[in-house]
């Protein structure tokens, strides 16, 4: 089944996309405070399934417990067992008890909330998220943002608009790392950035996704399969109960993306806070479901390579079938590298014959270290929400947005055999049709070269030409095309 980009769709949708910057600054100043500090933020929880309580809700009741302005109101979740269990624990962390909810629109009518929590399967994120929103809530969204680009761009249009506070499930965000590299280069550290590498290489005995566990109690009688689907809403074809799809989702082009939305968006999300990046020009993804033949769709050896307009290479590329040789996490510049390893940035300089300075030398740079990546993101979160300011969040959607749209089209091209060029003001083009009609993303950067003009720097450079000019032989100036047999002046 192969996935298309619905160009209406996403035309009308990234109108607003032009003004992005603008329009993102005044959200800061359009937002009052959540609530007063002696009120609390009542927050209720779409899906809180495996990540959804194992994350969301565990992380939630323990900032209440340690005195964050927070209650934990209701729960709307369509397997019953999982309900049950989700409420029985608030009650036993908070000493609350909390509704039970099977449809989350109901939850969002009757509840007095401020805010949602939401860990359903992507295909549902982009419609939870609008209808929160337009119910004048603040959310928390699980990783990936949306099922699709077009979607992206819209929950950022309506984000824009709302005032609201929204965070997007990359825990990692909320490592200090990411704005403490993002401050090196910047200011030159690395010279012109040329890349990025990333990675999520995973390895199990049965098969990516398959040790969620299928129980016995999982069945029609309890789970309302039609609401998980999305039938109604259009979000799903119909089809008979399977506990597998319903578990496992994540292994099925309709419900997920495997590697590309759950595990690829970290890493992309990330490298894009680093370097102030946001959506691509150019992507193309590879690779292919060469080992895991237990049904699934999604791919178990992926590569996703992007070029960004500020005239960066981003490489992602992993398999689900070996984790002990993984290549690097690392940002490459024209006189040295960043390789990350938690907290730490190793430096490596280029060779002096290169930066024309042997004061250089390699060093491990330690940043602020973090015991809990999840906890922190609920607790930013939630002091976003006190602030009132949605840009105090680690991870907004302008950023998730950003790293959708690079894993999404990276998918898409590997389901269907295209390369894509992507613009948000007109969105993604076949790449081949836009070359034959004049439009190479080859020749704009060789146009530059033609006219010896100057690289493009990422978001936020303050180095001037440090690391991004190149030195001029003597000999050089014997080139040229020589005219009527004579060489030129």
């Amino acid at each position: 089944m192969t996935e298309s980009v619905n160009r209406r769709s996403f035309l009308k949708t990234s109108g607003a996309m032009a003004a992005g910057t603008s329009a993102i600054v005044g959200l800061a100043a359009k937002n009052a405070p959540a609530q007063s500090p002696n009120q609390n933020i009542r927050i209720g929880f779409i899906g809180p399934g495996g990540r959804g309580f194992g994350a969301h809700v565990k992380s939630l009741a323990k900032l209440k417990n340690e005195g964050a302005n927070i209650e934990l109101v209701a729960v709307a979740e369509v397997f019953s067992v999982q309900r049950e269990k989700v409420a029985d624990y608030i009650k036993e962390q908070n000493g609350n008890t909390p509704t039970q909810y099977v449809d989350y629109q109901e939850m969002l009518e009757k509840e007095n909330l401020d805010a949602v929590s939401i860990a359903t399967p992507d295909h549902w994120h982009h419609k939870q998220v609008l209808d929160a929103l337009a119910a004048g809530l603040h959310v928390y969204c699980e990783k990936p943002m949306t099922k699709n680009v077009e979607e992206a761009l819209d929950v950022v249009e309506k984000w824009e608009a709302s005032g609201k506070v929204m965070q997007v499930g990359v825990q990692g965000t909320s490592q200090p790392v990411w704005n403490h590299a993002r401050e090196l280069l910047n200011d030159g550290k690395l010279g012109k950035v040329m890349m990025f590498q990333t990675e999520y290489f995973r390895n199990s005995a049965q098969g990516q996704w398959r040790y969620y566990e299928l129980k016995k109690d999982m069945t029609p009688k309890n789970i309302d399969w039609q609401r998980w689907l999305g039938v109604e809403e259009g979000l799903a074809e119909d089809r008979p109960f399977d506990r597998e799809v319903y578990k496992q989702w994540r292994r099925f082009w309709p419900f997920g993306s495997g590697m590309y939305t759950d595990l690829f968006v970290h890493r992309v999300t990330m490298m894009l806070k680093a370097t102030g990046l946001r959506y691509p020009g150019r992507v193309v993804g590879a690779g292919g479901l060469y080992l895991e033949y237990d049904g699934r769709g999604v791919p178990d050896v992926a590569t996703v390579a992007a070029d960004y307009p500020e005239g960066v290479h981003g490489l992602v590329s992993s398999t689900m079938c070996n984790q002990e040789s993984r290549i690097d996490q690392c940002i490459r510049g024209h006189f040295g590298s960043f390789i990350f390893n938690g907290d730490k940035i190793q430096y490596i300089p280029e060779r002096p014959q290169v930066t024309r300075d042997s004061s250089l030398a390699e060093e491990t740079i330690q940043t602020e270290p973090i015991d809990d990546q999840t906890y922190e993101h609920f607790k930013n979160w939630v002091a976003a929400m006190n602030s009132g300011n949605p840009l105090d969040c680690n991870n907004p959607p302008d950023l998730g947005a950003a790293a959708v749209t690079t894993v999404i089209l990276g998918a898409q091209s590997y389901r269907n055999g295209v390369c894509y060029y992507f613009d948000p003001k007109t969105g993604p083009v076949n790449a081949f049709e836009a070359h034959q009609k004049g439009k190479s993303w080859a020749g704009q950067w060789e146009k530059i070269s033609e006219e010896r003009g100057k690289p493009k720097h990422i978001p936020g450079w303050t180095a001037g030409d440090y690391g991004s000019t190149l030195e001029e032989p003597s000999y050089m100036k014997l080139a040229g095309p020589w005219k009527d047999g004579q060489p030129p002046a």
